[in-house]
């Protein structure tokens, strides 16, 4: 059963679903056992650890919300090269990941 919907009715962006299902949490829909899943908007698929390790980043533990997109720009950066040479870093103004400081360049 579904306990939310969201329909988006914006025709500009081709990336945005048309409906969002958002099921009750603990509840797996399945005639058998469950294998493996998608992930969704619950808790336990918006709020996840993240680690990252480089040699050159700073030890800190960091709380701040981020998203996925944040990953590759900051990967760039530790591998000294322009983030912006990504175009959809560019295109939507992507940043890297807080936080992470580097103790060389």
């Amino acid at each position: 059963m579904v306990c939310g919907i969201a329909v988006d009715d914006r025709t500009d962006s081709s990336r945005t679903p048309d409906i969002i299902g958002i099921t009750r949490v603990g509840v797996i829909y399945t005639s058998g056992s469950k294998i493996a899943e998608h992930g969704g908007f619950n808790e336990d698929d918006t709020h996840v650890a993240l680690l990252v390790s480089h040699p050159d980043f700073e030890k800190a533990v960091v709380d701040a919300p981020v998203a996925t997109t944040q990953i590759a720009p900051t990967i760039l950066e530790a591998l000294h090269l322009d983030p912006n040479e990504l175009e959809a870093v560019r295109l939507e103004g992507t940043k890297s990941l807080p936080g992470l400081k580097t103790t060389s360049k």
